[in-house]
């Protein structure tokens, strides 16, 4: 099992520091999700703070998660980022509005879809970040 963590080391540092974005993501998400649902109604409340909260994923997993030489530059990097996360964002807030529709707990509370969601999308979103995206 040792030796297996220490081949896989750089590998598990990096999905742990992608969790610890992913952590600050979930928080920035939630947040916007509060704040707006008074306004726009959770469904748009939760459409809007997905992308707000991706788009600083993204920053930081490039200054920090993934720093190193990439082949791509920001503004390009970016875009690529938000489009292979479209894919996570199917899973994030298709879990996310079907919990909203279906469990009356989750449209008293929020936060418990918003963290299903970042749940089914991390190891998606992580694999798919580390091949198109920061490589």
């Amino acid at each position: 099992m040792l030796a297996l963590l220490q081949r896989h080391r750089a590998l598990i540092l990096e999905f742990l520091r992608f969790g610890v974005v992913g952590v600050i993501g979930f928080l920035v998400d939630t947040s916007v999700v509060y704040g707006l649902r008074g306004l726009v109604g959770l469904y748009w409340a939760g459409a809007i703070a997905y992308p707000v909260a991706a788009s600083g994923n993204w920053v930081l997993n490039r200054l920090w998660t993934f720093k190193g030489p990439t082949q791509h530059k920001a503004h390009v990097q970016w875009l690529r980022f938000l489009a292979v996360n479209l894919i996570g964002f199917v899973f994030n807030r298709g879990t996310y509005f079907a919990l909203v529709y279906a469990i009356p707990l989750c449209r008293e509370i929020p936060v418990i879809p918003v963290a299903a969601g970042a749940i089914v999308g991390m190891f998606l979103n992580f694999g798919l970040s580390r091949k198109l995206v920061f490589n």
